[in-house]
């Protein structure tokens, strides 16, 4: 508790799922948290309402990642929030975490969902970093949340983790750019996670027996199981590790 005093973090798409964990679990070790949402507001004033109970603090805020100017629109709004609580407009940690999946294999896959998967999980991070990093005080940290999909193949989701992928490559070569300044960027690797997205994967007991058996540990994720690994390599105690995959799956598909 209290390791990231201080700190400014912002996580996307924590209003919901694994980004609330998140945002929960960096606001509870001191952080000053931006939760940002795309269109759901009320979940987002959830995850800071969640926060504040608890003695945090945190704020929302809001743009739509996968339009054009969206990194832009959501520092703009960032910054204004900022200078509302009368802090400087820096940050210290950016959670890459928004996403979403339109399942299909190659022959079901459709171009429009295609660029939607490829412009959130892919484009929006590029451009948000690009943003970030000019406001990132150096001994920064960035976390971009991929999934063990890309270590296994996962041809109902063909585009969902083609996408990730793609987040992996940006990990290492931000790693490698952004290492003269002491940030590091590494991601974070969930398996099957019981969260609104997954919800058919685990809305019977039968449905979620069958996933959970994919793990070694007999049982689906939780939020938390993540959130806790991404407080690590948020904090000053991960800052030697870089560059790196951390899988978060449980053990799935060993």
């Amino acid at each position: 508790m209290g390791s990231l005093t201080d700190r400014v973090v912002l996580v996307t798409g924590g209003g919901r799922g694994i980004g609330r964990g998140i945002a929960r679990r960096l606001g509870a070790d001191g952080a000053l948290v931006a939760v940002h949402y795309g269109q759901r507001e009320d979940t987002a004033r959830e995850t800071v309402d969640l926060i504040t109970a608890a003695g945090g603090r945190a704020f929302p805020v809001r743009a739509l990642l996968g339009e054009p100017g969206d990194a832009v629109a959501l520092f703009k709004e960032l910054d204004v929030r900022l200078e509302e609580l009368g802090e400087p407009a820096v940050l210290d940690v950016l959670v890459n975490n928004a996403g979403f999946n339109v399942p299909g294999r190659i022959a079901e896959v459709r171009p429009e969902d295609f660029d939607r998967l490829m412009a959130v999980h892919a484009k929006a991070p590029v451009f948000l970093v690009q943003q970030a990093i000019e406001r990132m005080r150096d001994g920064g940290r960035i976390v971009n949340i991929g999934s063990a999909a890309t270590r296994v193949a996962f041809p109902e989701s063909l585009a969902y983790a083609m996408a990730k992928g793609a987040l992996e490559v940006l990990t290492l070569a931000l790693a490698r750019e952004l290492g003269p300044r002491q940030i590091t960027v590494n991601s974070v690797s969930p398996g099957f996670v019981k969260t609104d997205m997954n919800r058919k994967r685990w809305s019977d007991p039968e449905g979620e027996a069958a996933h959970a058996a994919h793990s070694v540990l007999g049982r689906m994720g939780r939020p938390e199981d993540v959130a806790d690994i991404v407080a690590f390599l948020a904090s000053d105690d991960a800052r030697w590790v870089t560059g790196q995959s951390i899988d978060a799956s449980g053990g799935s598909f060993l």
